[in-house]
């Protein structure tokens, strides 16, 4: 009798520790999960800032600048629900102001437009890498809390379910071919 009551308990305090391991991995996972958010949040707004402050040198053609500026500030002072719009639209007149290679070109002749254009190009480059980071982490913690364990015993307490940041983040091919 009582080598079976020591079993149990054995049994019991295993259980407890590996829940115990579950619920701490998926601590971790969450605290990932916003170390990661304001990664991709600081390397998007470096994407908006350096295209704004593009906008506003007065390289570009008229209406180049104003796209590119409306675009940017959009993205700058866009509320969380809309932030994946705003900034995909913000790629989208990257893509359209930097269609043409010769557009790079004008920007890499004026004073300063070297730098402003390498600045770009890395800001352009960071930011899928960012969102790609981040959506990965999203993805581990939604595995774990798809599984029944995490869900019968309530290990992720009260934390929001993770979602994934979705935007369009293709860069503008000219730009990044001429930055390089």
């Amino acid at each position: 009798m009582t080598a079976t009551l020591i079993w149990i308990l054995v049994a019991l305090v295993a259980i407890g520790l590996y829940l115990s391991w579950t619920a701490g991995r998926l601590d971790r996972l969450h605290a990932r999960i916003d170390a990661a958010r304001a990664a991709l949040d600081a390397q998007l707004l470096r994407r908006a800032s350096v295209a704004q402050e593009l906008a506003t040198s007065g390289v570009l053609d008229p209406a180049a600048s104003i796209v590119l500026y409306e675009a940017a500030h959009a993205a700058r002072q866009a509320v969380e629900e809309h932030r994946e719009v705003a900034e995909s639209e913000l790629s989208q007149a990257l893509r359209a102001v930097f269609a043409d290679a010769q557009q790079v070109d004008v920007v890499r002749e004026a004073p300063g437009g070297e730098e402003a254009a390498l600045e770009l190009a890395e800001a352009v480059r960071r930011a899928p890498m960012a969102r790609r980071f981040h959506n990965d982490t999203v993805r581990a913690a939604r595995a774990l809390r798809r599984h029944r364990k995490v869900r019968w015993f309530r290990l992720a307490g009260h934390a929001p379910f993770p979602l994934a940041f979705e935007m369009d983040d293709e860069p503008p091919a000219a730009l990044i071919e001429r930055a390089a």
